[in-house]
Protein backbone atom coordinates (compact mmCIF):
# COMPACT_ATOMS: atom_id res chain seq x y z
CA UNK A 1 0.00 0.00 0.00
CA UNK A 2 2.74 2.18 0.93
CA UNK A 3 4.63 1.48 -2.41
CA UNK A 4 1.77 2.37 -4.66
CA UNK A 5 1.17 5.89 -2.22
CA UNK A 6 4.99 6.64 -3.16
CA UNK A 7 4.43 5.86 -6.71
CA UNK A 8 1.15 8.04 -7.15
CA UNK A 9 3.35 10.96 -5.37
CA UNK A 10 6.02 10.49 -7.78
CA UNK A 11 3.84 10.19 -10.93
CA UNK A 12 4.65 13.24 -13.24
CA UNK A 13 1.67 13.70 -15.19
CA UNK A 14 2.06 13.99 -19.16
CA UNK A 15 0.24 17.07 -20.31
CA UNK A 16 -0.43 16.58 -24.40
CA UNK A 17 -1.16 19.92 -26.07
CA UNK A 18 -1.72 19.62 -29.53
CA UNK A 19 -1.09 22.59 -31.64
CA UNK A 20 1.24 25.78 -31.20
CA UNK A 21 -1.05 28.35 -31.89
CA UNK A 22 -2.82 30.51 -30.17
CA UNK A 23 -4.52 28.33 -27.95
CA UNK A 24 -1.48 25.70 -27.61
CA UNK A 25 1.36 28.32 -26.71
CA UNK A 26 -1.05 30.37 -24.53
CA UNK A 27 -1.96 26.98 -22.71
CA UNK A 28 1.39 25.73 -22.20
CA UNK A 29 3.02 29.38 -21.31
CA UNK A 30 0.54 29.55 -18.93
CA UNK A 31 1.03 26.25 -17.31
CA UNK A 32 4.74 26.42 -17.37
CA UNK A 33 4.03 29.21 -15.28
CA UNK A 34 1.59 28.40 -13.11
CA UNK A 35 3.21 24.72 -12.39
CA UNK A 36 6.16 24.39 -10.12
CA UNK A 37 9.04 22.70 -11.60
CA UNK A 38 8.78 18.92 -11.54
CA UNK A 39 4.69 18.92 -11.13
CA UNK A 40 4.06 17.80 -14.50
CA UNK A 41 5.48 17.11 -17.87
CA UNK A 42 4.21 19.38 -20.69
CA UNK A 43 4.56 18.46 -24.13
CA UNK A 44 3.50 20.66 -27.28
CA UNK A 45 2.96 18.81 -30.67
CA UNK A 46 2.51 21.29 -33.72
CA UNK A 47 4.29 20.99 -37.47
CA UNK A 48 5.74 24.29 -37.42
CA UNK A 49 8.44 25.05 -35.06
CA UNK A 50 6.39 28.71 -34.07
CA UNK A 51 3.23 29.98 -33.70
CA UNK A 52 1.68 32.61 -36.06
CA UNK A 53 0.47 35.58 -34.85
CA UNK A 54 -2.16 36.19 -37.85
CA UNK A 55 -3.41 39.12 -37.14
CA UNK A 56 -0.60 41.16 -38.35
CA UNK A 57 -0.06 39.01 -41.66
CA UNK A 58 -1.23 41.74 -43.81
CA UNK A 59 1.01 44.07 -42.36
CA UNK A 60 3.96 41.58 -43.04
CA UNK A 61 2.72 40.86 -46.40
CA UNK A 62 2.50 44.62 -47.18
CA UNK A 63 6.06 45.47 -45.61
CA UNK A 64 5.09 47.80 -42.42
CA UNK A 65 6.08 44.48 -40.13
CA UNK A 66 9.28 42.00 -40.42
CA UNK A 67 7.58 38.73 -41.15
CA UNK A 68 10.26 37.10 -38.54
CA UNK A 69 8.48 39.28 -35.94
CA UNK A 70 5.06 37.86 -36.40
CA UNK A 71 5.98 34.31 -35.36
CA UNK A 72 6.84 33.27 -31.99
CA UNK A 73 9.31 30.61 -31.48
CA UNK A 74 7.85 27.57 -29.22
CA UNK A 75 11.16 26.26 -27.79
CA UNK A 76 12.38 29.68 -26.96
CA UNK A 77 9.01 30.89 -25.12
CA UNK A 78 8.32 27.02 -23.85
CA UNK A 79 11.44 26.54 -21.92
CA UNK A 80 10.27 24.39 -19.87
CA UNK A 81 8.20 22.31 -22.19
CA UNK A 82 9.37 19.41 -24.78
CA UNK A 83 8.80 20.39 -28.12
CA UNK A 84 7.71 17.95 -30.74
CA UNK A 85 7.69 19.38 -34.15
CA UNK A 86 5.69 17.30 -35.88
CA UNK A 87 1.75 15.75 -36.72
CA UNK A 88 -0.22 14.44 -34.84
CA UNK A 89 -1.50 11.64 -37.14
CA UNK A 90 -4.07 9.41 -34.50
CA UNK A 91 -5.21 9.59 -31.22
CA UNK A 92 -7.15 6.75 -28.64
CA UNK A 93 -8.21 9.10 -25.95
CA UNK A 94 -9.84 5.75 -24.78
CA UNK A 95 -6.26 4.11 -24.22
CA UNK A 96 -4.70 7.96 -23.41
CA UNK A 97 -1.69 7.26 -26.80
CA UNK A 98 -1.99 9.64 -29.29
CA UNK A 99 0.41 9.00 -32.95
CA UNK A 100 3.12 10.92 -33.48
CA UNK A 101 4.76 11.98 -36.99
CA UNK A 102 8.32 14.05 -36.92
CA UNK A 103 9.09 15.77 -39.55
CA UNK A 104 11.80 13.44 -40.22
CA UNK A 105 12.09 9.47 -38.93
CA UNK A 106 9.32 7.20 -38.06
CA UNK A 107 6.30 7.63 -36.10
CA UNK A 108 6.01 6.52 -32.46
CA UNK A 109 3.17 6.02 -29.68
CA UNK A 110 3.36 8.79 -27.17
CA UNK A 111 1.28 8.22 -23.53
CA UNK A 112 0.11 11.07 -21.68
CA UNK A 113 -2.43 11.61 -18.69
CA UNK A 114 -4.56 15.33 -19.79
CA UNK A 115 -4.99 15.93 -23.85
CA UNK A 116 -5.40 19.78 -24.87
CA UNK A 117 -6.84 19.25 -28.02
CA UNK A 118 -5.89 22.66 -29.79
CA UNK A 119 -4.95 21.74 -33.63
CA UNK A 120 -6.83 24.84 -34.52
CA UNK A 121 -8.60 25.50 -38.47
CA UNK A 122 -7.63 24.85 -42.05
CA UNK A 123 -8.71 27.14 -45.23
CA UNK A 124 -12.32 25.71 -46.21
CA UNK A 125 -11.96 25.40 -49.81
CA UNK A 126 -14.40 24.58 -52.68
CA UNK A 127 -14.30 21.96 -55.96
CA UNK A 128 -13.48 25.10 -58.15
CA UNK A 129 -12.02 24.29 -61.24
CA UNK A 130 -8.15 25.29 -60.86
CA UNK A 131 -8.50 26.62 -57.58
CA UNK A 132 -6.23 24.15 -56.29
CA UNK A 133 -3.47 24.92 -59.12
CA UNK A 134 -4.12 28.82 -59.05
CA UNK A 135 -5.12 29.66 -55.22
CA UNK A 136 -2.86 31.11 -52.34
CA UNK A 137 -4.27 31.05 -49.10
CA UNK A 138 -3.66 33.70 -46.38
CA UNK A 139 -3.14 31.57 -42.85
CA UNK A 140 0.82 31.42 -42.52
CA UNK A 141 3.49 33.60 -43.06
CA UNK A 142 4.89 31.42 -45.34
CA UNK A 143 2.00 32.61 -47.67
CA UNK A 144 2.33 36.50 -46.40
CA UNK A 145 6.01 36.18 -48.06
CA UNK A 146 4.88 34.88 -50.65
CA UNK A 147 1.80 37.09 -51.72
CA UNK A 148 4.01 40.06 -51.12
CA UNK A 149 6.85 38.76 -53.37
CA UNK A 150 4.32 37.69 -55.78
CA UNK A 151 2.11 41.09 -56.32
CA UNK A 152 5.55 42.90 -56.80
CA UNK A 153 6.83 40.42 -59.26
CA UNK A 154 3.11 41.43 -61.12
CA UNK A 155 4.11 45.04 -61.03
CA UNK A 156 7.72 44.23 -62.25
CA UNK A 157 5.86 41.73 -65.21
CA UNK A 158 3.62 44.65 -66.03
CA UNK A 159 5.94 47.29 -66.36
CA UNK A 160 8.40 45.59 -68.43
CA UNK A 161 6.07 44.34 -71.40
CA UNK A 162 4.71 45.91 -73.74
CA UNK A 163 1.63 43.42 -74.26
CA UNK A 164 -1.45 44.81 -73.02
CA UNK A 165 -2.75 41.39 -72.26
CA UNK A 166 0.15 40.53 -70.36
CA UNK A 167 0.22 44.11 -68.17
CA UNK A 168 -3.90 43.13 -67.99
CA UNK A 169 -3.70 40.03 -66.38
CA UNK A 170 -0.60 40.92 -63.77
CA UNK A 171 -2.12 44.14 -62.84
CA UNK A 172 -5.24 42.20 -61.52
CA UNK A 173 -5.78 40.61 -58.61
CA UNK A 174 -8.64 38.43 -57.08
CA UNK A 175 -9.54 37.57 -53.63
CA UNK A 176 -12.43 35.72 -52.46
CA UNK A 177 -14.08 35.61 -48.98
CA UNK A 178 -14.80 39.43 -47.48
CA UNK A 179 -14.14 38.51 -43.73
CA UNK A 180 -11.04 39.97 -41.93
CA UNK A 181 -8.58 38.46 -43.38
CA UNK A 182 -9.93 39.18 -46.52
CA UNK A 183 -10.56 42.35 -46.37
CA UNK A 184 -7.60 43.34 -44.42
CA UNK A 185 -5.10 41.51 -47.08
CA UNK A 186 -7.10 43.14 -49.86
CA UNK A 187 -6.48 46.43 -48.35
CA UNK A 188 -2.96 46.13 -47.30
CA UNK A 189 -1.45 45.27 -50.57
CA UNK A 190 -3.26 47.29 -52.71
CA UNK A 191 -1.74 50.20 -50.55
CA UNK A 192 1.22 48.55 -50.61
CA UNK A 193 1.20 48.08 -54.83
CA UNK A 194 -0.01 51.91 -55.03
CA UNK A 195 2.68 53.54 -52.94
CA UNK A 196 5.62 50.97 -55.21
CA UNK A 197 3.84 52.23 -58.55
CA UNK A 198 3.93 55.97 -57.74
CA UNK A 199 7.44 56.05 -56.44
CA UNK A 200 9.22 53.04 -58.62
CA UNK A 201 6.90 52.49 -61.75
CA UNK A 202 7.31 55.11 -64.27
CA UNK A 203 5.45 53.11 -66.86
CA UNK A 204 2.58 52.20 -64.90
CA UNK A 205 -0.68 54.41 -63.26
CA UNK A 206 -2.25 52.88 -59.94
CA UNK A 207 -5.39 53.03 -62.18
CA UNK A 208 -4.04 50.06 -64.45
CA UNK A 209 -4.50 47.97 -61.70
CA UNK A 210 -7.72 46.11 -61.25
CA UNK A 211 -8.88 44.96 -57.78
CA UNK A 212 -11.53 42.72 -57.30
CA UNK A 213 -12.95 41.22 -53.88
CA UNK A 214 -15.58 38.67 -54.68
CA UNK A 215 -18.00 37.56 -51.72
CA UNK A 216 -20.57 35.41 -51.85
CA UNK A 217 -22.98 37.11 -49.41
CA UNK A 218 -24.50 40.55 -49.24
CA UNK A 219 -22.02 41.86 -47.04
CA UNK A 220 -18.59 42.15 -45.81
CA UNK A 221 -16.82 42.08 -42.19
CA UNK A 222 -20.00 40.21 -40.67
CA UNK A 223 -18.55 40.76 -37.10
CA UNK A 224 -19.34 44.51 -37.13
CA UNK A 225 -22.71 46.62 -37.84
CA UNK A 226 -23.93 46.69 -41.31
CA UNK A 227 -23.03 50.45 -41.59
CA UNK A 228 -19.47 50.22 -40.84
CA UNK A 229 -19.28 46.88 -43.20
CA UNK A 230 -21.32 49.49 -45.67
CA UNK A 231 -18.44 52.39 -44.94
CA UNK A 232 -16.04 49.81 -45.02
CA UNK A 233 -17.20 48.76 -49.02
CA UNK A 234 -17.49 52.55 -49.80
CA UNK A 235 -14.10 53.30 -48.40
CA UNK A 236 -12.89 50.32 -50.42
CA UNK A 237 -14.29 51.41 -53.88
CA UNK A 238 -13.43 55.15 -53.69
CA UNK A 239 -9.91 54.03 -53.89
CA UNK A 240 -11.18 52.16 -57.60
CA UNK A 241 -11.23 48.60 -56.14
CA UNK A 242 -13.92 46.57 -57.11
CA UNK A 243 -16.19 44.94 -54.35
CA UNK A 244 -18.45 42.03 -55.89
CA UNK A 245 -21.41 40.93 -52.85
CA UNK A 246 -23.56 38.13 -53.61
CA UNK A 247 -21.11 36.80 -56.23
CA UNK A 248 -19.16 33.70 -55.94
CA UNK A 249 -16.35 32.13 -57.71
CA UNK A 250 -17.43 29.64 -60.56
CA UNK A 251 -13.69 28.82 -61.97
CA UNK A 252 -10.27 29.99 -62.41
CA UNK A 253 -8.62 27.49 -64.64
CA UNK A 254 -5.87 28.64 -66.34
CA UNK A 255 -5.79 32.15 -64.49
CA UNK A 256 -9.46 32.82 -65.98
CA UNK A 257 -11.92 33.80 -63.50
CA UNK A 258 -15.29 33.09 -63.84
CA UNK A 259 -18.20 34.84 -61.45
CA UNK A 260 -21.60 33.98 -61.10
CA UNK A 261 -22.62 37.00 -62.01
CA UNK A 262 -21.12 36.31 -65.50
CA UNK A 263 -18.37 38.63 -65.38
CA UNK A 264 -15.09 37.15 -67.15
CA UNK A 265 -11.22 38.30 -67.09
CA UNK A 266 -7.70 37.27 -66.84
CA UNK A 267 -6.06 37.39 -63.02
CA UNK A 268 -2.33 36.08 -62.28
CA UNK A 269 -3.36 36.60 -58.95
CA UNK A 270 -5.92 34.64 -56.87
CA UNK A 271 -5.91 34.65 -52.79
CA UNK A 272 -8.73 32.36 -51.09
CA UNK A 273 -10.01 33.77 -47.71
CA UNK A 274 -13.17 32.20 -47.66
CA UNK A 275 -13.64 31.01 -44.28
CA UNK A 276 -11.71 27.67 -42.19
CA UNK A 277 -13.25 24.26 -41.05
CA UNK A 278 -11.95 22.19 -38.17
CA UNK A 279 -8.54 20.72 -38.44
CA UNK A 280 -9.63 17.85 -40.22
CA UNK A 281 -6.81 15.46 -37.94
CA UNK A 282 -10.07 15.16 -35.65
CA UNK A 283 -11.41 12.72 -38.20
CA UNK A 284 -8.23 10.72 -36.82
CA UNK A 285 -9.35 11.02 -32.99
CA UNK A 286 -11.89 9.08 -30.72
CA UNK A 287 -13.20 12.39 -29.41
CA UNK A 288 -16.73 13.74 -30.20
CA UNK A 289 -17.31 15.66 -32.74
CA UNK A 290 -20.67 17.68 -34.13
CA UNK A 291 -22.12 17.94 -37.27
CA UNK A 292 -19.56 20.85 -37.99
CA UNK A 293 -16.57 18.55 -37.41
CA UNK A 294 -16.02 20.64 -34.02
CA UNK A 295 -14.90 18.94 -30.84
CA UNK A 296 -18.32 18.67 -28.06
CA UNK A 297 -16.85 20.96 -24.85
CA UNK A 298 -18.67 21.60 -21.69
CA UNK A 299 -18.40 25.09 -20.98
CA UNK A 300 -15.20 24.54 -18.82
CA UNK A 301 -13.49 23.78 -21.77
CA UNK A 302 -13.90 20.04 -21.13
CA UNK A 303 -14.54 17.56 -23.63
CA UNK A 304 -18.08 16.19 -23.35
CA UNK A 305 -17.91 12.67 -21.71
CA UNK A 306 -13.94 12.14 -22.43
CA UNK A 307 -12.19 12.52 -19.03
CA UNK A 308 -9.35 14.10 -18.80
CA UNK A 309 -9.17 16.19 -22.35
CA UNK A 310 -10.51 19.85 -22.98
CA UNK A 311 -10.37 21.76 -26.24
CA UNK A 312 -10.45 25.01 -27.05
CA UNK A 313 -10.09 27.74 -30.03
CA UNK A 314 -11.14 27.25 -33.52
CA UNK A 315 -11.36 23.73 -33.35
CA UNK A 316 -14.10 23.29 -30.52
CA UNK A 317 -17.72 23.87 -29.96
CA UNK A 318 -18.11 25.66 -26.58
CA UNK A 319 -21.14 27.19 -25.36
CA UNK A 320 -21.81 30.95 -25.23
CA UNK A 321 -22.73 31.81 -21.74
CA UNK A 322 -23.35 34.82 -22.61
CA UNK A 323 -26.23 35.17 -25.20
CA UNK A 324 -28.93 33.53 -24.67
CA UNK A 325 -29.89 31.04 -28.15
CA UNK A 326 -29.87 27.92 -27.49
CA UNK A 327 -27.20 25.93 -28.77
CA UNK A 328 -24.80 29.03 -29.26
CA UNK A 329 -21.25 28.66 -29.30
CA UNK A 330 -17.94 30.80 -29.03
CA UNK A 331 -17.27 32.28 -32.61
CA UNK A 332 -13.61 30.91 -33.87
CA UNK A 333 -11.71 33.89 -33.81
CA UNK A 334 -8.17 35.10 -31.72
CA UNK A 335 -9.97 37.02 -28.81
CA UNK A 336 -12.17 33.86 -27.77
CA UNK A 337 -9.03 31.46 -28.45
CA UNK A 338 -6.19 33.69 -26.06
CA UNK A 339 -8.96 33.85 -23.11
CA UNK A 340 -9.83 30.26 -23.69
CA UNK A 341 -6.54 29.06 -23.43
CA UNK A 342 -6.14 30.81 -20.19
CA UNK A 343 -9.26 29.40 -18.79
CA UNK A 344 -8.41 26.09 -20.19
CA UNK A 345 -5.14 26.30 -17.91
CA UNK A 346 -6.18 27.40 -14.98
CA UNK A 347 -9.08 24.62 -15.44
CA UNK A 348 -6.32 21.94 -15.39
CA UNK A 349 -3.96 23.62 -12.54
CA UNK A 350 -7.30 23.38 -10.25
CA UNK A 351 -8.05 20.22 -11.33
CA UNK A 352 -4.57 18.80 -10.87
CA UNK A 353 -4.73 20.01 -7.60
CA UNK A 354 -8.23 18.56 -6.66
CA UNK A 355 -10.32 21.55 -7.30
CA UNK A 356 -13.48 22.41 -9.81
CA UNK A 357 -13.52 23.76 -12.86
CA UNK A 358 -14.79 26.96 -14.09
CA UNK A 359 -17.07 27.94 -16.57
CA UNK A 360 -15.15 30.02 -19.20
CA UNK A 361 -17.59 33.09 -20.05
CA UNK A 362 -16.51 36.04 -22.23
CA UNK A 363 -18.46 38.89 -24.22
CA UNK A 364 -17.55 39.60 -27.13
CA UNK A 365 -15.56 43.12 -26.93
CA UNK A 366 -15.55 44.08 -30.78
CA UNK A 367 -13.23 44.10 -33.39
CA UNK A 368 -10.87 46.06 -35.40
CA UNK A 369 -9.21 46.22 -38.75
CA UNK A 370 -6.72 48.02 -41.07
CA UNK A 371 -7.14 49.01 -44.57
CA UNK A 372 -3.66 50.30 -45.10
CA UNK A 373 -1.83 53.21 -43.79
CA UNK A 374 -3.06 55.17 -41.44
CA UNK A 375 -6.96 54.00 -42.60
CA UNK A 376 -8.75 51.51 -40.48
CA UNK A 377 -12.75 50.40 -39.52
CA UNK A 378 -13.24 49.83 -35.65
CA UNK A 379 -16.02 48.58 -33.23
CA UNK A 380 -15.26 48.08 -29.70
CA UNK A 381 -17.64 47.81 -26.93
CA UNK A 382 -20.29 49.42 -28.81
CA UNK A 383 -17.84 52.49 -30.12
CA UNK A 384 -17.28 52.46 -33.85
CA UNK A 385 -14.21 54.47 -35.03
CA UNK A 386 -13.29 55.01 -38.60
CA UNK A 387 -9.99 56.35 -40.59
CA UNK A 388 -7.01 56.96 -38.65
CA UNK A 389 -8.16 56.58 -35.26
CA UNK A 390 -9.49 52.65 -36.20
CA UNK A 391 -6.12 52.00 -37.76
CA UNK A 392 -4.62 53.66 -34.48
CA UNK A 393 -6.57 51.11 -32.00
CA UNK A 394 -5.87 48.30 -34.37
CA UNK A 395 -2.66 48.06 -34.29
CA UNK A 396 -2.49 49.78 -30.52
CA UNK A 397 -4.68 46.55 -29.73
CA UNK A 398 -3.22 43.56 -31.42
CA UNK A 399 0.53 44.69 -30.06
CA UNK A 400 -0.72 44.28 -26.64
CA UNK A 401 -2.08 40.66 -27.66
CA UNK A 402 1.01 39.50 -29.69
CA UNK A 403 3.17 37.16 -27.32
CA UNK A 404 6.23 38.09 -25.72
CA UNK A 405 7.78 41.34 -24.85
CA UNK A 406 10.60 40.73 -27.79
CA UNK A 407 7.82 40.64 -30.23
CA UNK A 408 6.27 43.41 -29.32
CA UNK A 409 9.46 45.41 -29.03
CA UNK A 410 10.42 44.01 -32.66
CA UNK A 411 7.11 45.38 -33.95
CA UNK A 412 6.75 48.52 -32.64
CA UNK A 413 10.93 49.27 -33.70
CA UNK A 414 9.23 47.73 -37.37
CA UNK A 415 6.49 50.27 -37.06
CA UNK A 416 8.93 53.37 -35.88
CA UNK A 417 11.59 52.69 -38.36
CA UNK A 418 9.06 52.38 -41.26
CA UNK A 419 7.59 56.03 -40.02
CA UNK A 420 10.94 57.46 -40.69
CA UNK A 421 11.82 55.90 -44.06
CA UNK A 422 10.12 54.58 -47.21
CA UNK A 423 8.52 51.12 -47.50
CA UNK A 424 11.13 48.28 -48.94
CA UNK A 425 8.96 47.49 -51.95
CA UNK A 426 11.50 45.06 -53.74
CA UNK A 427 10.54 41.43 -54.38
CA UNK A 428 12.50 38.27 -53.62
CA UNK A 429 11.24 36.46 -56.34
CA UNK A 430 13.88 33.67 -55.89
CA UNK A 431 12.14 32.58 -52.70
CA UNK A 432 9.05 31.53 -54.59
CA UNK A 433 11.41 28.64 -56.54
CA UNK A 434 15.10 28.98 -54.72
CA UNK A 435 16.80 26.52 -56.23
CA UNK A 436 16.05 27.18 -60.38
CA UNK A 437 19.02 29.12 -61.01
CA UNK A 438 21.46 26.83 -59.52
CA UNK A 439 19.37 23.21 -61.39
CA UNK A 440 19.44 25.15 -64.61
CA UNK A 441 23.34 25.92 -64.00
CA UNK A 442 23.78 22.43 -63.53
CA UNK A 443 21.65 21.28 -66.42
CA UNK A 444 23.36 23.68 -68.62
CA UNK A 445 26.82 22.01 -67.69
CA UNK A 446 25.75 18.64 -68.53
CA UNK A 447 23.63 19.03 -71.75
CA UNK A 448 25.21 22.40 -72.63
CA UNK A 449 21.97 23.58 -73.34
CA UNK A 450 19.54 25.78 -71.31
CA UNK A 451 16.34 24.32 -69.96
CA UNK A 452 13.33 25.03 -71.59
CA UNK A 453 11.13 27.86 -70.07
CA UNK A 454 8.53 26.75 -68.00
CA UNK A 455 5.02 26.12 -69.07
CA UNK A 456 3.05 27.89 -66.64
CA UNK A 457 4.52 31.56 -66.80
CA UNK A 458 7.34 31.43 -69.56
CA UNK A 459 7.59 35.61 -69.58
CA UNK A 460 8.11 35.51 -65.44
CA UNK A 461 9.78 32.13 -64.35
CA UNK A 462 11.89 33.48 -62.63
CA UNK A 463 9.37 35.12 -60.16
CA UNK A 464 5.93 33.99 -60.69
CA UNK A 465 5.77 30.53 -58.94
CA UNK A 466 2.21 30.27 -59.59
CA UNK A 467 2.81 26.73 -60.11
CA UNK A 468 3.77 25.89 -56.52
CA UNK A 469 0.82 28.26 -55.14
CA UNK A 470 -1.25 25.31 -54.91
Amino acid sequence: MAEAIARELTHRPVILVVGGGYVGLYTALRLQKKLSRGRAEIVVVDPQPHMTYQPFLPEAAAGSVEPRHVVVPLRRTLNRCRVITGALTGLTHAEKRARITPIEGKSFDLSYDVLVMAAGSVARTLPIPGLAEHGIGFKNVGEAIYLRNHVLARLDAASSTDDPAVRARALTFTFVGGGYAGIEAFAELEDMARYAIELYYPRLSPSDMRWVLVEATGRILPEVDLDMGAWTVKELTARGMDVRLNTRLESVEDCHVVLSDGDEFDSDTLVWTAGTKPNPVLAETDLPLDSRGRVECEATLKVRGRPDAWAAGDLAAVPDLTKDEPGATTAPNAQHAVRQARRLADNIVAVLSGGEPVPYRHKYVGSVASLGLHRGVAQVYGVKLKGWPAWFMHRTYHVSRVPTFNRKARVVADWTLASLFRREVVSLGQLQDPRREFVSAANTGRTGQLPPPRPDHPETADTSGRAEAG
